[in-house]
Order: structure tokens, then sequence, then C-alpha cells
């Protein structure tokens, strides 16, 4: 079944018949919509208060291309069965939980120089 995006509502491509009751097209929209916002969370990138606070202590600002980049990595090491990861891109290292997809913690380059780097079970490296 096809689906499309339709004023922030998720709609079957296809008509339902007139034959159906209100209750039954529904509890299908429900469901739809249901899907959609399950798929909508597994691919965002989110941020725990930890981890905004260290970007914004830090200095660090993620744009665009370095976002999608990391949910790269995130879909890598997920396919991986990783669950945290360390990402490391640039001068900069994030900590991921892969399942939740959210970056628990950030750190810029003087952060990642003599650390030690525990309970993660991968890492993943950017250029």
């Amino acid at each position: 079944m096809s689906e499309r995006l339709t004023i922030g509502q998720l709609y079957p491509s296809k008509i339902l018949p007139a034959t159906q009751s209100a209750a039954q097209r529904s509890s299908q929209q429900e469901k739809t919509q249901a899907s959609f916002n399950r798929i909508f969370q597994d691919e965002l990138l989110k941020f725990s208060n930890h981890a905004a606070k260290r970007l914004e202590q830090r200095g660090i600002e993620l744009k665009g291309e370095q976002l999608a980049r990391i949910q790269n990595a995130i879909d890598k090491a997920a396919a991986k069965g990783s669950k945290e990861s360390l990402i490391l891109m640039k001068d900069m290292a994030l900590i991921v939980n892969v399942p939740n997809r959210t970056v628990v913690t950030a750190m810029d380059g003087s952060s990642i120089q003599d650390n030690v780097f525990t309970q993660i079970d991968s890492a993943v490296v950017i250029s």
C-alpha cells in the first residue's frame, strides 16, 4: 500500500470503499497514522537534554549536511546491531543510543583529547 502525506495527515492513496462504516474508516486512519508515527520516530535524530546542553556549552553547531551524515552513521551502526555507539566526526565526538536514535552527549575537539570512552559497543568514524 503506498501512502502520501497531505497537510500533516497520512492517507492511503487508494479510496476507501463507500460500503465501509465511519468506524471502519476511522480505525483504518488510526492504523495508518500509527504506522507513519512509528516510521517517523525511527528516522528522526533526537538529542537528550544533556547532549543539547553540551552542544550549547561547547559551541558546537550541527548543520544539515552534518546531521545527515550522523543519521547515516547511526543507520550503519544499527545495521551491525549496535546499542551505544561513539561517532567521531572531524573535531567532535557524539555518544548515541542507536535503537532510540538519540544523541546522549557531545564533545568538541579539546574534550576528546586524553578521554576514555566507556559503555559503548561500537565506533563510527565520519570523515
